[in-house]
């Protein structure tokens, strides 16, 4: 059997722009514990493949790793921002000007189980139609453009390091 912990009070530590952090008292299995706990409103990651079978990566420096990494296109939800797939409609156009045809819902996977609230939603997009970047005042992206499998091969050799990355390449291998 396993034990379940139950919340016995909630304390906010930080309210941020994109993130919050609490810190609950639970029951635990012998006696009381503390549990830090990332509240996120939750994000979209696109793996996004044209006509010729290339998938739409971005190439950005990620300040807490300290250097450029590559990945799919990806954001936030926004606060009051209901649907995912509207989400992930917008992000894609941002960050890389296309906007898709044909979407398809890949899955969703909790960022980490152990201390954070945040899910993220991963879609395959298709038939892609190319426009301008419409990226915030604060980004600065490269697109790159390379053929599926050099990514999915890429990811295996342990050359992408970004997990919403190795997991929605792994879930469109299999699905499209």
């Amino acid at each position: 059997m396993i034990f379940k912990e139950e919340l016995i009070s909630s304390e906010r530590i930080y309210e941020g722009k994109i993130l919050n952090l609490r810190r609950d008292k639970v029951t635990a299995i012998q006696g009381e514990a503390y549990r830090e706990i990332i509240e996120h409103n939750g994000a979209v990651a696109m793996v996004a493949i044209n006509d010729n079978d290339d998938i739409v990566l971005v190439r950005q420096f990620r300040y807490a790793v300290g250097r450029p990494v590559l990945e799919i296109p990806a954001g936030k939800i926004d606060k009051g921002e209901m649907d995912p797939l509207g989400a992930a409609v917008r992000e894609l156009k941002e960050e890389t000007g296309y906007t898709a045809g044909s979407i398809k819902l890949l899955g969703k996977i909790n960022v980490s189980v152990a201390y954070s609230l945040e899910v993220i939603y991963l879609y395959l997009m298709t038939d892609l139609t190319a426009g301008e970047q419409q990226l915030d005042e604060d980004e600065a992206v490269e697109v790159i453009e390379m053929p599926f499998d050099e990514a999915y091969d890429m990811a295996a050799r342990g050359e992408l390091v970004d997990a919403k990355t190795l997991a929605a390449l792994m879930m469109a291998k299999e699905q499209r």
